[in-house]
């Protein structure tokens, strides 16, 4: 039997004070998202429990109990707070995924001040433009990435320290720098926490939209009653599970269900920090008898294109449930997945701004591959008129994701842009910017971002339903599509196709799919051109960059591409 139970009814009279009950918490105390996730797993007697397994690079690996969390995220917190940081100062964490990454993200809230996560793949400018924009106090970083801190520090007057990790007492640190070494440091016992309250600011993570500079997605603690219920329930985290959330915490992922959902839970996690390899990703499950997996679309769909075989020299034997997210996942890979696993991976939908799994195919529920399934009990979503915003209540209908606001980890704001803030929110709604249409049974089904969907000559044409279809063709690995001007019907379809090994690009190869797309949807949403290439423009956080592909084809700015794959 799955946490959740009966969808049908936890949202009966669903209220958000049961997760509140289930974390202690009541109206008015003081909640700290830190505390939460380390000293009170400790008092419900897991000290002693595995929080984190940890493996880099060559096998090596260290393990931490909760008790050795706690500490750690102590001890940061009072070497961070001996250096004079003050509640609400941002701290950027600019770190590959290394325990202290995950360990300074607690030790930052502990001590009231506010996380800012950062890829560590960011080059310079990119870094400049988050750390300016946020004011950051003090940079958290590695050997490796602090000469690109060096660069720009000279232009950020509010950085006043730089802290390396591991440094090399070899090589002299710089104006500002400091060398902390957590192994080293003396165990912090008692570390008094700073009383943030439930809108205390806590995260800052910085989102790509498509024109314009990065935005601040301002969180505060009281997200934590969202992150842990949909961890419990989405994720179905039990006790005796071993989780694995791929998500680098540059991501919201990746700090939402990477850091918090799991260890507010009490649940053991395991982290990897090597990049994606398919039979490093199979050995580790294995290795560690990984239970619940939660993974990107992108990810998943690169199996695919290793293929069966590999994954029958692996024992894969100990998971039991499979979560996606990050794009809407494609009805062939939950296929795929039932059949290579035996487990469907189940779909979840949600933003930076969002904080939390807002719809989501829920354990023990009826999955419909290809639809992202059903609203979070105590969330309302509804698909909207895009001219009025009203709720669309004929089911096919393609419009706007709207969600009610008043969830507990609901962004409070953009940092220092309020405008653009207000400007997501109409009728009462919270936007989204993207499109769907639900069908008879309230499930959701992706169509695009709002500025994706495909206007041909007078008909809307998903470019995720194309991409879906393509995938389905035995020579397909991945695809994107975009609009590509056209003189008689305004736009028309191209698709950007990655072949699998074996197969050749050329004419017959374009007429070939083109057809098959003909077919299997309609003349109007097969591809007018299909340009062929080695692989697609990526995110760090796996997901495809279609506006880079709609820019060029528009003779348009590429806007910012600082979260570019390899940028």
């Amino acid at each position: 039997m799955s946490n959740i139970g009966s969808y049908e009814q936890r949202i009966k009279n669903f209220d958000w004070s049961l997760s509140e009950k289930e974390l202690d918490y009541k109206a008015g105390d003081v909640l700290n998202i830190g505390w939460h996730c380390t000293d009170r797993i400790c008092r419900q007697g897991k000290a002693d429990k595995l929080a984190l397994i940890w493996e880099g690079r060559g096998g090596k690996e260290k393990r931490y109990t909760f008790n050795d969390i706690r500490l750690a995220t102590n001890t940061i917190g009072a070497f961070l707070r001996g250096q004079g940081i003050k509640p609400n100062e941002r701290v950027c964490l600019f770190l590959d995924k290394v325990p202290e990454l995950y360990l300074g993200f607690l030790g930052i809230l502990k001590i009231g001040a506010v996380v800012q996560p950062l890829f560590s793949a960011f080059g310079d400018e990119s870094l400049h433009v988050r750390l300016e924009n946020a004011e950051t106090a003090a940079v958290i970083t590695q050997k490796k990435h602090v000469s690109k801190v060096r660069k720009i520090r000279d232009k950020l007057p509010h950085l006043r320290h730089i802290v390396v990790v591991d440094a090399d007492p070899a090589a002299p640190l710089q104006e500002r720098e400091t060398a902390f070494s957590l192994e080293k440091a003396a165990p912090v016992e008692h570390l008094d926490i700073h009383p943030t309250s439930a809108e205390t600011p806590s995260v800052l993570h910085y989102t790509s939209g498509t024109t314009g500079m990065p935005k601040g997605v301002q969180h505060v603690h009281y997200s934590l009653i969202s992150q842990y219920l949909t961890a419990r329930w989405v994720l179905d985290l039990r006790d005796d599970d071993i989780y694995w959330c791929t998500a680098d915490p540059g991501w919201v992922t990746g700090t939402s269900y990477g850091i918090i959902g799991a260890w507010a839970t009490g649940t053991t996690q395991c982290v990897l920090d090597l990049g994606f390899m398919t039979e490093a990703w199979y050995k580790f499950i294995e290795k560690h008898r990984v239970t619940v997996w939660y993974s990107a679309p992108t990810a998943i769909r690169s199996l695919m294109k290793t293929g069966e075989e590999v994954v029958k020299k692996y024992d894969l034997s100990s998971l039991r449930h499979l979560v996606s997210v990050g794009e809407p996942l494609n009805a062939e890979a939950v296929i795929w997945s039932e059949k290579v696993y035996g487990l469907p991976f189940h779909d979840s939908y949600w933003q930076t701004e969002t904080g939390s799994i807002m719809i989501s195919n829920y354990p023990g529920m009826k999955i419909k591959p290809g639809s992202m399934g059903r609203p979070f009990p105590g969330i309302t979503a509804a698909v909207l008129d895009p001219n009025s915003f009203a709720p669309l209540d004929e089911p096919g209908k393609v419009g706007l994701i709207g969600l009610r606001p008043g969830w507990p980890s609901m962004m409070r704001t953009y940092w220092k842009n309020e405008e653009t803030y207000r400007q997501k929110f109409q009728n009462g709604w919270y936007l989204t910017g993207d499109r769907a249409r639900l069908d008879k049974d309230g499930y959701f089904w992706f169509v695009g971002r709002d500025d994706d969907v495909i206007n041909t000559g007078g008909h809307l044409v998903s470019p995720f339903e194309v991409e879906s279809a393509l995938l389905e063709h035995p020579a397909v690995a991945e695809s994107a599509v975009v609009s590509k001007p056209d003189d008689i019907n305004m736009e028309v379809v191209k698709a950007f196709v990655a072949l699998k090994p074996g197969h050749p690009p050329g004419a017959d190869s374009e007429l070939e799919i083109m057809n098959f797309i003909r077919k299997k949807l309609s003349p109007l949403a097969m591809p007018q051109e299909i340009e062929f290439v080695e692989s697609l423009p990526k995110t760090r956080s796996g997901k495809i960059m279609r506006r880079l592909l709609h820019a060029r084809e528009w003779g348009e700015e590429i806007g910012d591409t600082s979260s570019l794959e390899n940028d």
